[in-house]
């Protein structure tokens, strides 16, 4: 068993309907797939896993003084077992970035605090340029997807653009898992918050996808990202598309891998809507299967700012209240 590979080229073709027929189904049964036929060359893609290298390889006291602790926005480096997944310590060290903007002056609610500048770090220029475009490359792609969801749903082809249009919720991590003697959690099991994500691995395996037979590996495919469908696209459509868990196991020691990752979410002031599907359609919902520990708010804002503290206690403790750090627990 492995999963689907979908050609994007095809939704632009007269073969438009058997591709909108695989990404539904791609979706509702595994909720992963990859994905070729974007239009980011290989060369692009290798560009930036050097890119990432070069970051990866500056020194701790240059990384460190763009740690994220040092943001209340939640961008900038987190150093190895930063960050949390269900409580425990991930193996990865990253940089985070999300839309280039200004600090909001009205940070009541505390969601509008997510918005504001990213950090950059002074040594390496070439990354501010190198990471902002990448993002915007990566949105691209995922609203042409969230156009090609809609359709497969049954419904006009803009009905999600009102989530997003003028300021998606653009987060990328840029990720470097060190080797590990026990083949540790790189990233512990988890669904993503958003509504689409794209990874884009280098050749080192590690990503895990859960299937009712168990664990299925998503190997790196030349070329490909991995797409992944978000907790608010399963929750708009009342869990016919299909949020997966899914985790990343350390590559053995001696080794080291290297991805990206990208969220695309809806605007920090939206609230996701719930479809109307077609009978057909509707009689093959199961519902959205949200995690009871970890609730899912519909309006973005507040999701996002709750993912983020759980995630990140430091960031909450140093730039959040008392009362909003403890709604993590």
């Amino acid at each position: 068993m492995s999963l689907p590979v979908l050609d994007l080229a095809l939704f632009d073709s007269a073969d438009r309907d058997a591709f909108l027929r695989d990404l539904r189904l791609a979706a509702k049964d595994y909720g992963f797939f990859y994905l070729r036929g974007h239009g980011v060359s290989q060369q692009y893609q290798q560009d930036m896993l050097l890119l990432a290298k070069q970051f990866f390889a500056l020194s701790d006291a240059e990384k460190t003084a763009v740690a994220m602790v040092n943001s209340p926005h939640f961008r900038g480096y987190t150093r190895l077992g930063g960050e949390l997944t269900a409580g425990r310590a991930d193996q990865r060290e990253q940089f985070d970035i999300m839309n280039e903007g200004l600090a909001a002056l009205d940070q009541q609610p505390l969601w509008r605090r997510l918005r504001g500048p990213n950090q950059w770090p002074a040594s390496l220029p070439a990354l501010k340029s190198g990471l902002l475009l990448w993002q915007d490359t990566l949105s691209d792609i995922c609203e042409r997807l969230m156009q090609a969801f809609a359709l497969a749903l049954g419904q006009p082809a803009d009905i999600f653009a009102p989530l997003y249009r003028g300021e998606p919720f653009q987060h990328l991590k840029m990720i470097r898992y060190p080797g590990s003697k026990a083949g540790g959690q790189g990233v512990g099991a988890h669904k993503d918050a958003g509504l689409l994500t794209l990874v884009m691995q280098d050749a080192q395996s590690g990503l895990q996808v859960a299937t009712a037979e168990g664990w299925l590996d998503a190997p790196p495919i030349p070329g490909t990202f991995v797409v992944n469908i978000g907790e608010l696209l399963e929750l708009s459509s009342n869990g016919y598309l299909r949020a997966t868990v899914h985790r990343v196991v350390s590559p053995p020691s001696g080794v080291e891998r290297l991805s990206y990752a990208f969220f695309m979410g809806p605007r920090l002031d939206a609230t996701v809507p719930l479809l109307q599907l077609a009978a057909a359609l509707a009689q093959e919902v199961q519902g959205e299967l949200s995690d009871p520990a970890n609730p899912l708010f519909s309006h973005v804002g507040e999701n996002v700012l709750k993912g983020r503290m759980r995630s990140h206690l430091d960031v909450a403790a140093r730039h959040y209240s008392e009362t909003a750090a403890s709604a993590v627990h």
